[in-house]
């Protein structure tokens, strides 16, 4: 009567052939993203939409593969952009601690600063030359000599005066004595002092005459030595610029419409004069530093620090995806170096961020590091808002002794990309009222896809692409439906494959593995089989160990005869990267009284939220069901026997009520069977989660203890498509040695579990004699009326 709840072989895992349009050699269509067409639609249009705000959050469980089909996407649609412009930073030469930001066409970044690299090494090699040339020292002979005319025109006329007093006049470099002459001869100072008083005294006269004569013919001394100095200079700014111009000509004549260019070219040259009087003029060769040394200052001085420059070999808009996202990477930082004690630093050391790298393109980042990192959220809102990317450090307020910069802020346009999961968006979209203002489009990708042919097909060539970039074996068609197999089971559907792309693409690489262990030319169904089970076996410790405790007595499971009170439920435990399912043995006992359904579980604080739930729904099934006729006056008590540990979800909800039927009415449940499910009040069986590792776990207990046939697992009809089970238990279930069976409401359960009919009520609210139901409501009347009767005792007494 019941054989149409059994499910045949064919219903236990999916059947499929290969799409005829696969071919090794496919690749997946540039750009698309497999089987999302909410998320692509939605990605196209944040993408091809430019006006500021409409920046996307892609938003899905993380192993979905969003952050490589985003990324995928993103570069097939920039390569058609045009190239953002290039930016770098130079010197201020009115103010240092404010670099100016210049712009230039695409690509011409790096070829302007070998162009001003050039420009060091030629005024390297121009000066101090230019000094050395003939027609300069012709000059500077002329200045020179006119200064030493006007000078020894002066002293000229001093000393004839000083020979007219007998005196002569003695000039050693700038420093002019005066010595006392006898017999046409100068004397010296022993000789001196032995004249006559009257002599020297007469000298000391003569000299203070002369001095002040000196004095006098030498008054505009300083003047001539100023103008000798103004003429000098003006005689080298002369020579500077007539020797830059030639340098400077080809340079403006080749950037001559770029405007930052232009006028930066112009601002060096102004300030070249002064850095090569300073370091490269002739006069001062001892001084000056070797070489190297030389160009190192110019390089400090000039060379434009270039943040970004999108090469001409790599057209388009640029993708970057900022795995780091500290406040430094995104926005960029100012180095700095120790000078005694104090940190210092100029526009050379200043270093791009991702923003700098992604403007004018796209900017992909992690939604939850973004969150994390200090600052970053805050300044990426204010970046986008203004529009401009600001370099500065902040820490700042903590004040260390640097010398700080304030860089010229660059305008950024940019398409911000935020891929998270789902919490964090509502998060976001709740407790930031900027968010929505500035991530307006949202791209959610499913968790499932739909197998639809087109579907498979696009997955399979997605297998066959990674697999071939990945450098593993070539995917026969056998290894690439169990791959497809694979993916339904991780979806937990028949009809859909899990989005969890990347674990498909993990045991691609670990059957590659095997593949090359045992030297076959291709990946096969084997290697595929071969790689899942020895990922099973690496993360089924704890499973085994769990078996192992059943078989051995310590946890009490029974897989034959028959009990009162006591039934298998059927568990799924997620430890680390394995997921497993366990049974367990759910017991309940009933007695007069009128305290309700106690969960032990929840008592003692071990049942969360979900299965409280499941428990208290029984009282309102009983009702309904039951005691229409009469109050409902019962007590009893389930538990989970042998649990040490919390536990979540309605899943053994079916499984407690036909335990608390079978106490209530003394019938035995056949311990060979295992059941899942959830109820409603009305006795509806309800689909629960992880059907397939809950029967594998029951599978592997009874395989070990040896099948009969009569075992078996009872499942809600509605899980019925999310049936994905290994072969091994299909091949039992084809020789009939263990079995499947689908419900969809209490009654069918129990009949199943008691080899009983449940009875159906008729019009008149009664259960048939003899049935399940029957029994039941005969028992909760019994007890109610024995409750009744001590009430009536003790208002007696």
């Amino acid at each position: 009567m019941l054989e149409h709840l059994k499910l045949p072989p064919s219903a236990l895992k999916l059947t499929i052939d290969l799409p005829a349009n696969i071919s090794t050699e496919a690749a997946t269509r540039p750009g698309n993203i497999v089987g999302q067409p909410r998320a692509q639609s939605a990605l196209t249009f944040g993408v091809a939409m430019k006006a500021p705000g409409y920046n996307i959050f892609v938003m899905g469980e993380p192993g979905t593969g969003r952050l490589s089909m985003v990324s995928h996407y993103l570069t097939t649609y920039a390569e058609q952009q045009e190239s953002p412009l290039s930016y770098a930073y130079v010197e201020n030469f009115e103010n240092p601690r404010e670099p100016v930001a210049i712009e230039l066409p695409s690509g011409e970044g790096h070829n302007f600063a070998k162009d001003v690299e050039k420009l060091i090494d030629d005024v390297l090699a121009t000066f101090p030359a230019a000094f050395e040339s003939p027609s300069y020292q012709q000059k500077k002979t002329a200045i020179e000599r006119r200064f030493n005319q006007r000078y020894n025109t002066a002293i000229d006329l001093v000393d004839g005066k000083a020979r007219a007093m007998n005196v002569a006049l003695y000039r050693d470099s700038d420093t002019i004595t005066f010595l006392p002459i006898r017999d046409n001869k100068a004397l010296d100072e022993e000789q001196f002092t032995l004249l006559p008083q009257e002599e020297r005294d007469a000298f000391h006269q003569h000299t203070e005459e002369l001095e002040e004569y000196l004095g006098d013919v030498l008054l505009e001394l300083p003047q001539w030595r100023r103008t000798l100095v103004e003429e000098l200079r003006q005689l080298d700014n002369d020579t500077i610029k007539q020797a830059l111009e030639p340098l400077f000509a080809e340079l403006n004549d080749k950037y001559q419409n770029v405007d930052d260019v232009i006028t930066y070219l112009a601002e060096v040259e102004k300030n070249l004069s002064n850095t090569i009087s300073d370091f490269l003029m002739p006069s001062r060769g001892q001084e000056v530093r070797e070489s190297p040394s030389k160009r190192q200052i110019l390089i400090e001085q000039y060379l434009p620090n270039v943040l970004v420059d999108c090469k001409h070999d790599n057209n388009g808009a640029p993708v970057v995806y900022e795995p780091h996202p500290i406040y430094q990477n995104l926005f960029g930082r100012i180095e700095y170096l120790s000078d005694q004690g104090t940190l210092v630093t100029n526009y050379r050391r200043i270093c791009p961020g991702s923003l700098h790298r992604a403007n004018g393109g796209y900017l992909i980042l992690d939604a939850e590091k973004v969150l994390t990192y200090p600052f970053v959220w805050e300044g990426l809102k204010r970046a986008l808002k203004s529009g401009k990317i600001e370099i500065e450090s902040p820490f700042s307020e903590l004040g260390i002794n640097t010398i700080t910069l304030k860089p010229e802020v660059i305008p950024l346009n940019v398409k911000v990309i935020l891929v998270g999961a789902r919490d964090i968006y509502y998060l976001l979209e709740e407790l930031d009222s900027e968010f929505n203002e500035m991530f307006r489009v949202l791209a959610d990708f499913e968790d499932h896809i739909k197998r639809t042919p087109d579907n498979v097909a696009q997955f399979a060539q997605l297998m066959i692409t990674q697999a071939k970039d990945s450098g593993a074996k070539p995917l026969t068609d056998a290894a690439l439906l169990r791959l497809i197999e694979h993916s339904c089971r991780l979806a937990e559907h028949q009809s859909r494959l899990s989005a969890h792309v990347n674990l498909c693409l993990e045991i691609i690489a670990e059957a590659n593995l095997l593949a090359d262990q045992t030297g076959a030319s291709r990946i096969d169904k084997n290697e595929i089989e071969l790689a899942l089970s020895a990922r099973e076996q690496r993360n089924g410790r704890i499973a085994e160990a769990i078996l192992e405790e059943m078989l051995e007595g310590t946890i009490l499971i029974d897989t034959d005869g028959e009990a009162i009170g006591k039934i298998n439920g059927l568990t799924v435990m997620d430890i680390g990267g394995s997921s497993f399912g366990a049974p367990a043995r759910i017991t309940a006992t009933v007695h007069p009284g009128s305290r309700g359904i106690v969960d032990i579980e929840r008592e003692v604080e071990l049942g969360q939220a979900i299965h409280s739930k499941g428990v208290m729904i029984l009282t309102g099934y009983l009702g309904h069901c039951y005691a229409q006729q009469f109050p409902l006056a019962i007590s009893a008590s389930i538990t989970m026997e042998q649990s040490y540990g919390h536990i979540d979800g309605d899943s053994a909800s079916l499984a407690e009520l036909c335990c608390l039927i079978s106490a209530l009415t003394r019938v035995p449940i056949r311990q060979g069977f295992a059941l899942t499910g959830s109820i409603n009040q009305y006795g509806e069986v309800q689909a629960i989660g992880g059907v397939n590792e809950k029967i594998e776990g029951f599978f592997e207990l009874c395989a070990a203890r040896g099948l009969t046939g009569q075992q078996g697992v009872i499942i809600p009809a509605s899980n019925k498509p999310n049936l994905m089970l290994k072969q091994e238990v299909i091949n039992a279930v084809e020789q009939g040695l263990f079995s499947i069976h689908t419900v969809s409401n209490v009654d069918e359960t129990l009949s199943l579990l008691m080899a009983q009919d449940a009875g159906t009520i008729n019009s008149e609210g009664q259960y048939p004699e003899g049935s399940i139901n029957f029994k039941a409501v005969a028992r909760l009347k019994e007890i109610y009326e024995m409750t009744a009767d001590e009430d009536k005792e003790t208002e007696t007494g």
